[in-house]
């Protein structure tokens, strides 16, 4: 079983910027794509970025494309999502999650998911 983690979820007012970490307990098999998706009141959850955490490579949701960037430290075990120029409709909860290919990630089959941190981006 992983565990995942999530904090710095917040309130920010538009154009300001947030860091959401991921704690994992341990990196394994199923821990080699993890990501960030989110969810909106109303809305379908959705996926916002991943990372391939053996090579680095990463791919992003065009409407956070340039805004965000997922990054991992593997040394920590943890994921972040560096989060700037928010807009209002940033606005939902947060998930990490963690699979053990990206494309079953992008599809939201997960093996493992966080609890999720709250994001409210004000105008």
């Amino acid at each position: 079983q992983v565990q995942l983690v999530e904090s710095g979820g917040g309130s920010v007012q538009a154009g300001g910027s947030l860091r959401l970490s991921c704690a994992a307990s341990k990196y394994t098999y199923s821990t080699s794509c993890m990501g960030w998706f989110r969810q909106a009141p109303g809305k379908e959850r959705e996926g916002v970025a991943i990372i391939w955490t053996g090579g680095g490579v990463t791919s992003y949701a065009d409407s956070v494309k340039g805004r965000f960037t997922i990054s991992q430290d593997n040394a920590k075990n943890t994921l972040y999502l560096q989060m700037n120029s928010l807009k209002s409709e940033d606005t939902a909860m947060y998930y990490c999650a963690a699979a053990s290919s990206c494309v079953r990630l992008w599809a939201g089959r997960a093996d493992y998911w966080g609890q999720g941190t709250q994001v409210t981006v004000s105008s």
